[in-house]
């Protein structure tokens, strides 16, 4: 059984993008190391649409990501930690919503800054926080208050 050099190169190119595919689903699926910066915490009524690994946006620009999603027993709501990168300064009153990129765009997390002159530190919370909405529950109480008319 001899193998000609063209199918080994074939094979060698299948196995090459078989491992790059791996690396960019590691990638989009948060499991990749940790970058440097620091994580902050909230607490949201409803993360719908978000996952590890999902972005932290700021005026449109990715400044963090998502590292880790989990039910808070006690309040049931979703607790999110989100790093973000070491040289952004938060300020303490900054908001933080669940986002939409468009009617089939994905979510992402968006972080609004206030204004105060103090900046949250590693570990801290952020108080303010907007949910995701769901766009059919918005289209029922639409559909719902058309028929009352």
């Amino acid at each position: 059984m001899s193998e000609s050099p063209g199918e080994i190169i074939a094979g060698g190119a299948t196995l090459a993008v078989a491992v790059g595919f791996l690396v960019y689903a590691a990638q989009g699926a948060g499991m990749t190391a940790p970058q440097d910066g620091f994580e902050l915490h909230a607490s949201f009524r409803s993360v719908q649409g978000i996952s590890v690994g999902t972005d932290v946006r700021m005026a449109g620009v990715k400044i963090g990501t998502v590292t880790e999603l989990e039910l808070n027993p006690e309040t049931f709501r979703a607790d999110v930690t989100f790093a973000l990168a070491e040289t952004l300064d938060v300020p303490e009153d900054s908001s933080i919503a669940i986002s939409s990129e468009g009617l089939l765009g994905g979510n992402f997390v968006e972080l609004v800054p206030g204004g105060s002159p103090f900046n949250l530190a590693s570990g801290e919370e952020i108080q303010d926080t907007q949910g995701a909405l769901s766009l059919l529950g918005l289209l029922a109480k639409f559909v719902s208050s058309s028929e009352d008319d």
